[in-house]
């Protein structure tokens, strides 16, 4: 539930802001394809946070998790404010540089949206946190609470910003910034009330002293650095992909960004059993527990695959209904119903073995494998793949760039196939299972 919330604020803001055109769909996909570079950072820092944090409950030492959960957030919020300091300034020079190829009236809508975007960061950053924390003491019922709540401001932020006054992109962007602000005060409230020290394993305390133990910020960076340039490096090759996009036409980027919106559902399963696998895998592997990590693994990964087959069932045969929901032209709507039902079932075959399999893994604190192979399949398949294939299309068919958006995905499909067997041959293995974080 906590996974179909946390997507349907980007598609609100999708389905919203398609009331303005495709040039604010368009502008609007560009800077969250962007963003998802940054987000996947902050996701890294979770991750660390939670497996070190996991990792000392499971070894019964609640002093030093809580101490991780401080650090976690230390971290994370300084990256967020970075983030800004570095690109606001220079974010209409970033946005030509990537995405130059764009016409003036979507680069137009790119720069305003992106501007709330990048102010979001620091508050997404205390939610995500706070949310793996949580998650880590197996306690996703508080995410999940927070996230309806985030999702219905975002609601209705796009309702008043957008149909009444009429802010059109920049009206999506304030309601996401007001959004995330409600969560992560929400959260630091949860995470440092008396209720949670007096129920939970971990809580903050004295949340305005800011102190650093470089020690244990090392131990979650020994996760969080592989898993952030593993996360990173694989989202640089997606905004290159979009980049060379940007030339197939404003038809082939809509029916793009349309979707992708539809298919990051049917990923629901997939993505909140993936986060599952790092508390528990990590609680095994601090308790001592490595037969019984490997027996949860393979559970994990048949639910995964079992709840992939549902959506993909599902959303294979609803799409022509769904796309009719955002206000696109008629070539569009019918080239993004090809792709959706290609990709549903390539997610029902291969995308857990790509993507949940790797979150058993980092769980035990395996992640420069996970690192090396993602970032190798994804440049040789997904990048310089799709490159090929979709040059190809361009070039025989000279007269509908549209068909080209093909070859992207074909080549990102490619890319699982590789991921997923390698990951599967490690998993069968016992290296993962001899990996030290505490």
């Amino acid at each position: 539930m906590e996974q179909f919330l946390a997507m349907s604020i980007g598609a609100c803001d999708t389905i919203m802001v398609s009331s303005i055109g495709e040039a604010g769909v368009s502008g609007v996909s560009l800077i969250d394809q962007l963003a998802q570079l940054f987000v996947q950072l902050f996701a890294a820092f979770a991750t660390g946070g939670a497996v070190v944090s996991s990792q000392y409950l499971g070894h019964k030492d609640d002093e030093e998790a809580r101490s991780a959960a401080r650090q976690l957030l230390n971290i994370s919020v300084l990256a967020g404010l970075l983030i800004i300091a570095v690109f606001l300034p220079f974010r209409r020079f970033v946005l030509k540089a990537i995405f130059g190829g764009a016409s003036e009236e979507i680069m137009a809508n790119a720069l305003v949206y992106f501007v709330w975007i990048l102010l979001s960061f620091p508050f997404l950053a205390v939610y995500s946190s706070c949310a793996a924390l949580f998650r880590s003491m197996g306690n996703s019922k508080v995410s999940l609470k927070v996230s309806l709540m985030m999702n219905l401001t975002n609601i209705a932020g796009n309702a008043v910003l957008i149909y009444g006054v009429k802010a059109g992109v920049a009206g999506a962007g304030i309601a996401t910034l007001l959004s995330r602000i409600v969560a992560a005060v929400v959260m630091l409230y949860l995470l440092s009330s008396s209720q949670a020290k007096k129920s939970g394993r971990i809580y903050l305390e004295n949340i305005g002293k800011k102190e650093f133990r470089f020690d244990m910020i090392k131990r979650i960076l020994k996760v969080a650095v592989p898993s952030g340039i593993e996360n990173s490096v694989f989202h640089i090759g997606k905004t290159l992909v979009y980049s060379f996009m940007s030339g197939f036409g404003i038809t082939a980027i809509a029916a793009n960004a349309i979707s992708n919106t539809v298919c990051s559902f049917s990923n629901i399963p997939g993505n909140a059993i993936g986060l599952s696998s790092v508390t528990i895998i990590g609680q095994c592997i601090g308790a001592g527990e490595k037969e019984q990590a490997k027996s949860y693994g393979k559970k994990l990964i048949l639910l995964s695959s079992g709840g992939m087959f549902l959506t993909g069932i599902l959303i294979f045969t609803l799409c022509p209904w769904i796309t009719r929901a955002f206000n696109l032209t008629e070539q569009a709507r019918l080239l993004s119903v090809n792709v959706i039902r290609i990709c549903m079932v390539a997610n029902i075959f291969f995308w857990s073995m790509s993507f949940t399999m790797p979150n058993i893994l980092r769980g035990a604190g395996d992640t420069k494998y996970t690192m090396i192979v993602s970032n190798i399949t994804m440049w040789l398949f997904r990048v310089f793949g799709s490159f090929l294939i979709s040059k190809y299309l361009l070039r025989t068919h000279p007269d509908n760039p549209s068909l080209a958006l093909y070859g992207v995905w074909v080549g990102m499909f490619i890319d699982w196939i590789f991921r997923g067997l390698c990951f599967f041959i490690r998993f069968c293995g016992k290296k993962w299972l001899e990996k030290k974080v505490i």
